[in-house]
């Protein structure tokens, strides 16, 4: 049986881009990054105990793709919130043209042209 242990992005600016998501996401480093490499955990998961999947960083040497053939899914409870407070912390939007009307989710950015969505779990909070 196979499950996910780490999901790999690659990147460009290995400082910058660990720290949009170690904040993103709440992440704790599992060692000293290298010059080309980090793992970052969920807090509980420190020494591999505890829930969640692992997300490394890897220093590339050739372009990002675009579009992107992979994408994560974020889930959220109050996508509006999160939407703003990543931007904030560097990510950016995606000129997407097909959202359908009913669309659950926001396209964005991290700081080296990963793209994820944030979807909104269960009922939108009040406005």
């Amino acid at each position: 049986m196979l499950t996910f242990g780490t999901i790999v992005l690659t990147v460009e600016d290995l400082p910058r881009a660990a720290q949009f998501w170690r904040t993103a996401l709440d992440y704790v480093d599992r060692r000293p990054p290298t010059d080309d490499w980090v793992i970052l955990d969920p807090p509980a998961k420190s020494g591999w105990e505890g829930p969640g999947t692992s997300i490394a960083l890897s220093v590339t040497g050739y372009p990002q793709h675009y579009p992107p053939r992979i994408h994560l899914d974020l889930y959220a409870d109050d996508q509006a919130a999160e939407v703003r407070r990543l931007l904030g912390l560097g990510a950016h939007e995606v000129d997407w043209q097909n959202y359908p009307d009913d669309a659950d989710w926001v396209v964005l950015e991290d700081t080296e042209g990963n793209r994820f969505c944030v979807v909104q779990v269960g009922p939108a909070p009040a406005a």
